[in-house]
Formats: C-alpha cells, sequence, structure tokens
C-alpha cells in the first residue's frame, strides 16, 4: 500500500492588518500558541489574535479593478485575487519603542515576556501585559551595544534566563535577563569568531547556534568554551532547529536548505526547485506538520518583471522533509492591505509592479501546531489552516 502523503495546511484562515511597511518579524506564543506577534518597518510590534476575527463582508473585498487605458494589456488575474479575503484578526496591542525597523522577535516560554531587536542596535524585553520595556540591552550611545543592527534574537538558559542577540557588527552577544535596573550593561559575553553579519541563531540546551553572511554555522557550547564550525556554499540565512535537538534546517543564498546532523555535520537532504530561487535575500525556512515538511518563503527572484504570466503575489514553498519532493506551493496575496499599496515609479517613468516578497515564517507550537503564518513586503500577515 502507498505511504499518504500528509496534508499540508493551504487555507488562508485570517489576515493580520495594521502595519504600514514590510513585515520582517513574525512567531506564535508559546504553547498552545493563541497569539501572533509581528514586528515591523513601521518601528511598531503588534500582538494579535488570529481566531477572534470579525467577518469581512463580501462587498468590501478589496479586488478592484483598477483603470487602465486603452493600450495597457490587462494581465490575467491571479487565482488569489478571484477568493474573497479572510477575516481579519484581532489586534489586540501595539509596543512601540524602538527607534527603527523590528527584524526579530522571541517570546519567552512562560509568555509573560518578550524580546525584540532591529535597526537601532538595541535589545528590548517587554512585559507583555503592561507593553512596558523592563530591560534595554544596549543602544547606540553605549560602548556596550551592537555597532550595528541586529538581525536575530532568541532567548536562552534555564527559565529563559539569558537573552542572545546577532547583527551586523559579526558578534553574537548574550545578555543577562535577571541582572537589575533598566539601563544598558555590558553583555555577559560576546563571541567574534565571525567573520560577516550573524543573520539567524538557535539555541539549544547550553549550545548556541549563529548563522553568518561567511557561510558558516557556528555552535557554541557556552559552558565548555568550545565552537564547532560547519562551512557551507553560500551565506547562511535561516536556522531552524528540530525538536530532539539532532538535526538543524539551514537555509543558504544558493537556493538551496539543508538538513544537517548536528552530531557529524553530514547532510541528510538538500531542498530545491528550478522555480525557487534564493540568492539575494533572507528568506526564513522552517520545519512544520509535526517535522513532516520543510516550508520555506518566496524571493520571487523568478518572477517576470513585466509580464504577463508574472504575478504579484509570492508563495510558500512545502518539501517532504525525508524524501526532498517538493509538496506544494500557496499563494500568499496582498490581502486587503493591497489599496494602501505604495506606487513605485522606474527611471522609465512607468509604474512598477510591486512583487510580495514573503520574508518571515511561523509555524504553530514550533512546528508542531494546526496552522502558520507568514509576513513580507505587502505588510499584511497572512494565517493558514487546515482546509
Amino acid at each position: 500500500m502507498a505511504q499518504r502523503t500528509p496534508k499540508f495546511p493551504t487555507r488562508p484562515v485570517a489576515q493580520l492588518l495594521g502595519s504600514n511597511g514590510p513585515v520582517h518579524a513574525v512567531t506564535y506564543s508559546a504553547s498552545p500558541g493563541t497569539y501572533i506577534l509581528t514586528g515591523s518597518s513601521d518601528r511598531s510590534i503588534r500582538l494579535y489574535n488570529p481566531s477572534s476575527t470579525t467577518p469581512i463582508p463580501p462587498s468590501t473585498s478589496s479586488n478592484s479593478i483598477t483603470p487602465r487605458s486603452n493600450n495597457d494589456p490587462l494581465p490575467p488575474p491571479s487565482s488569489s485575487s478571484l477568493s474573497p479575503p479572510p477575516p481579519a484578526g484581532r489586534l489586540i496591542q501595539t509596543y512601540n519603542s524602538h527607534a527603527h525597523s523590528v527584524l526579530s522577535l522571541a517570546i519567552a516560554s512562560s509568555n509573560a515576556t518578550f524580546c525584540s531587536a532591529g535597526g537601532d542596535r538595541a535589545v528590548l524585553l517587554w512585559d507583555v501585559a503592561t507593553a512596558q520595556t523592563l530591560r534595554r540591552f544596549g543602544s547606540a550611545s553605549t560602548a556596550h551595544s551592537h555597532s550595528g543592527r541586529i538581525n536575530a534574537v532568541c532567548f536562552a538558559g534555564a527559565d529563559d534566563s539569558l537573552v542572545v542577540s546577532g547583527g551586523l557588527d559579526c558578534t553574537v552577544r548574550l545578555w543577562d535577563v535577571r541582572s537589575g535596573g533598566t539601563g544598558a550593561g555590558a553583555a555577559v559575553q560576546v563571541l567574534r569568531d565571525a567573520r560577516d553579519a550573524i543573520t539567524s541563531l538557535a539555541v539549544c540546551g547550553a549550545e548556541v547556534l549563529a548563522g553568518s553572511v561567511d557561510g558558516r554555522v557556528r555552535a557554541y557550547d557556552v559552558r565548555m568554551g568550545r565552537c564547532v564550525t560547519d562551512v557551507f556554499p553560500g551565506s547562511v540565512t535561516s536556522l531552524c532547529l528540530a525538536r530532539d535537538g539532532r538535526t538543524v534546517l539551514v537555509g543558504t543564498l544558493d537556493s538551496k536548505i539543508r538538513l544537517m546532523d548536528r552530531r557529524d555535520g553530514s547532510c541528510l537532504r538538500t531542498y530545491s526547485d528550478l522555480a525557487w530561487r534564493n540568492d539575494e535575500l533572507r528568506v526564513q525556512s522552517v520545519l512544520g506538520g509535526r517535522e513532516r515538511f520543510v516550508v520555506a518563503g518566496d524571493e520571487m527572484a523568478g518572477v517576470q518583471e513585466e509580464g504577463i504570466g508574472g504575478s504579484s503575489d509570492g508563495k510558500v514553498w512545502a518539501w517532504d522533509l525525508l524524501t526532498g519532493k517538493l509538496v506544494t506551493t500557496v499563494p500568499v496575496p496582498w490581502g486587503n492591505g493591497s489599496e494602501n499599496r505604495k506606487r513605485v515609479v522606474g527611471k522609465d517613468g512607468k509604474e512598477k509592479e510591486r512583487k510580495n516578497v514573503v520574508s518571515c515564517i511561523a509555524w504553530k507550537e514550533g512546528g508542531f501546531g494546526d496552522q502558520f503564518c507568514v509576513g513580507g513586503t505587502s505588510g499584511v500577515v497572512t494565517v493558514f489552516g487546515q482546509s
């Protein structure tokens, strides 16, 4: 009997609206994953309940037709533009303290606090309920800070007692959450082995994994003071640890995603497709569907700029973890915020079509839940569930 392929969630069940710019970070709250936190280029962080929704009447659908001159051909509509929009999730709270784009988010296992980081070189620790910052680790005005934007942040240690950050200055810094005061103190440890920007972080027990533009994943055992380095043929842009910590999913700018065995550094499986390219932008990849799928965003490098057959909608790509075969691609439309899309005019004076690059992705309950969400240049976060 042929083995049945697991079902991948493809139905948009909610859209999270409100961002005034591209969304760079999305994450679910800790189990049971009721809430979603988003970070945007508009310097704001937003907390949503995707299940508390208000249905949108069909008459308010944003699928309107833009007037065109008789000389302009009308491109064929994408399949997603013909479907009614999903209901809007409920915005619960907005957090504002960053001076630049928010690029990374992490929620503590208690769901009481979360940390954020971005272009202002500071790591902020937040109280979820009060929307107040509890700690500011580093800032542009102190010598103990990152000297460039911070690309990744996560919790570590027993009871999430540490915050780890990595950024453009090629350093990984560990901050003590328990130290008193709200001012900027020195990091308890600074790791300086990388030769280019840190793009991604993951934590497994006493180990901190750091992916870098220099094409390395460095695994630091902070207790033993040891560093193990794995070398890749392209810049590392994404890391996702399996729940058991034995394997790690590594995304690189050679249009490939690799599942690596952490015990010996061997590559167990490679995921790619001729139509999926990732050679320029940081596109996140994760494990999902109880770790049966490898799921990635879409740089849209293969979409025709002018053209017929092209579409401004991004895609989510999903491969079978064991076989490496592409399971499905799911379109991600601009959503209900499409009417607010800014016009971009090229050097020739003609309006350029903007593409919905899907750059950030999160799966509920660390890859074991029943839904996932994606964000990108449209500024709308789309939540997908079972049909």
